[in-house]
């Protein structure tokens, strides 16, 4: 990467797309000391208004107005999943850093192409791994680094929900193994590693996704496998078709030597989720209670800090999320063809520094 933005100068930024994760960026960047949002891109001007009056940005209609703006030193990308190989790619080639929310990719060659156009210039190209800005799952993996709880033995891993039940869902969103599971990947790698290999079943539910330009039979709930030579296992499960009262609920369990933790969080209705942070041992279960923070302001704050070389930019870097993508597509090739799949052999995807 180049020179360092300047720690004195404002950090001026583009928001593209007005929709609910685009309004979130604008509230958290109104947070974060020395950021500027320049301008909100969307094709409706209404939600685009909206958005901007948010961070006192101007509203933008034509998504170059800010692509082309020598002022404008970061573009973050709140757009559909389908939308985002076109505009990363176009700001990374017009000397922007970018901030991609995820899914950021839906196939293996939209991420080689986002990969490849950021080694090809000094720009950073980060991903909302968002987990990792999760205080709970910050815990459990200093818990791991640091070794008190002795080593991981295995990871359980799940997010349910029932989004595809709803028609109007299934026009957005891709599949739960590309929706739903790729966080749960990315936090099993950053935890553990690499698996060697992967296994996956799946209950067919019959539902279609439109989600990247085609009409496709999706699992409706899919369960994956992840080995590892050490011995170490993890399990993620994703479901898409839970009843609609059922809640969406995210959680993991981390077995250790010493101890297991166990996160539960639950939404329901309009207000905060419900969260139980648990530490399991022989002499019983104590509920923990650690301080939080909005995990969205967390890892923008972390991205403008990139900028500045205040922060280690490989933490979001790209290619962490192009690995978890590869093993959402590995557990889809798994159930699909009912087979393990080995992924040792597999080569990594380009890491930008």
């Amino acid at each position: 990467m180049s020179s360092p933005h300047p720690s004195n100068s404002e950090v001026r930024i583009g928001i593209l797309g007005s929709g609910w994760m685009g309004l979130v960026h604008a509230e958290c960047y109104q947070r974060i000391k020395g950021v500027k949002v320049v301008g909100v891109f969307s094709r409706n001007q209404e939600r685009a208004e909206a958005a901007a009056k948010i961070c006192g940005a101007r509203a933008v209609l034509d998504v170059s107005a800010l692509l082309d703006d020598p002022k404008v030193d970061a573009i973050d990308v709140c757009l559909p999943s389908v939308n985002h190989e076109e505009f990363v790619v176009k700001a990374l080639e017009r000397g922007k850093h970018v901030f991609c929310e995820t899914p950021f990719a839906l196939k293996f060659t939209e991420a080689e192409t986002m990969l490849k156009a950021a080694n090809n210039t000094d720009r950073l190209f980060m991903v909302g791994l968002l987990e990792r800005s999760i205080a709970q799952y910050e815990y459990v993996h200093q818990a791991a680094a640091a070794g008190h709880l002795g080593k991981v033995r295995s990871i359980t891993a799940y997010r349910l929900g029932s989004y595809l039940l709803s028609e109007e869902s299934r026009k957005h969103y891709a599949d739960p193994a590309l929706e739903l599971m790729t966080p749960d990947f990315d936090f099993v790698r950053w935890l553990i590693g690499p698996p060697a290999t992967v296994s996956a079943t799946a209950s067919w539910s019959g539902l279609a996704c439109e989600a990247g330009g085609r009409k496709e039979i999706v699992p409706g709930e899919i369960s994956a496998i992840l080995t590892y030579d050490s011995g170490v296992h993890a399990a993620v499960i994703a479901s898409g078709i839970m009843p609609k009262g059922f809640p969406f609920s995210i959680g993991f369990r981390v077995l250790f030597e010493k101890g297991a933790l166990e996160q539960k969080t639950v939404f329901e209705g309009a207000g905060p989720p419900k969260n139980t942070f648990q530490l399991y041992s022989d002499d019983g279960v104590q509920t923990l209670t650690i301080e939080e923070h909005d995990p969205y302001e967390h890892e923008l704050r972390y991205f403008v800090e990139a900028i500045r070389g205040e922060a280690d930019s490989s933490f979001l870097a790209a290619h962490h999320a192009g690995e978890a993508l590869r093993l959402s597509l590995a557990t889809l090739q798994s159930a699909k063809e009912n087979q393990v799949i080995r992924l040792a052999a597999s080569p990594p995807m380009g890491k930008q520094i």
